[in-house]
């Protein structure tokens, strides 16, 4: 049996011996079915078209990206620490390289994720990694396509995953919606991780924040000053967003406050 993958998510669904009527994550109004209608594929046939491409940003931290673009195109992170490393979001795609590529830094110890349109094959990932546990906040528990013993529910505005690796829910873009900060990052100034609960804009000095970004949909006043209280108990330098190249290196929880206010006054009426 297979394992499909919806191409506009990348939610990958039970081993079945056909494909799922429906993917409810983009029947969501904060994703979107793909133009042409439901499609699916599996890895096996994924690994005959795409490939991982790894990079480096700062000492300890290694991105895994899909080349080409798959699905919404997020990247992996790879965080390394004395205690371990743990894998924060996931992408749908698994390959030997991977594996490899992985397993030379030191393997895995954990696996979180900041929102559903990120589990993608987090299960086929933590199989790979001696069932690696994942961590997942309980608000978003309906959202699991695939359920999995290795899936660890948590509860709560915080939890560390690692020491110095703490999960923050944030909530917003999704009830459970969480980030992480990495207490050692940014040469020890910390650094935040956002999937995108807070989005890094197109202007680098800004973030953004959105119930549904592929509709367009906003958050209220309140919403965003929940998110902003989560991180605020936290220093962070720099901020890396879910996707290539979305990163604020300098003054990161500074432009998450500005940036907040800015989409305060906009909602009121701001000009």
């Amino acid at each position: 049996m297979e394992a499909y993958i919806c191409i506009a998510c990348g939610t990958q669904y039970p081993p079945a011996e056909t494909a799922p009527a429906h993917c409810p994550i983009c029947e969501d109004d904060r994703q979107a079915v793909h133009e042409q209608g439901q499609q699916w594929t599996t890895l096996a046939a994924m690994r005959t078209k795409y490939r991982n491409a790894v990079e480096d940003l700062e000492p300890h931290l290694t991105t895994f990206v899909t080349e080409p673009s798959f699905a919404i195109g997020e990247q992996a992170y790879l965080i390394q620490t004395p205690a371990g490393n743990l894998l924060w979001d996931c992408i749908s795609f698994l390959d030997d390289a991977t594996i490899s590529e992985i397993n030379r830094r030191g393997g895995l110890s954990a696996i979180a994720i900041s929102h559903p349109h990120f589990y993608t094959s987090m299960v086929a990932w933590s199989e790979a990694f001696n069932h690696a546990p994942i961590y997942l906040h309980q608000d978003n528990a309906r959202w699991v396509m695939r359920p999995d013993a290795a899936v660890r529910f948590w509860e709560g505005e915080a939890l560390e995953a690692l020491p110095g690796l703490t999960l923050v829910r944030c909530g917003g873009h999704f009830p459970g919606s969480t980030a992480l900060h990495w207490r050692d990052g940014a040469g020890g100034q910390g650094a935040l991780f956002t999937g995108d609960t807070i989005s890094v804009a197109s202007d680098r000095r800004y973030v953004s924040f959105m119930y549904s970004f592929p509709n367009l949909i906003p958050l209220d006043e309140g919403v965003v000053r929940h998110i902003v209280a989560a991180v605020e108990p936290y220093p962070f330098e720099r901020l890396y967003g879910g996707w290539r190249g979305k990163v604020i290196s300098s003054d990161a929880k500074g432009a998450v406050q500005r940036s907040a206010e800015r989409y305060i006054a906009h909602l009121r009426g701001a000009s």
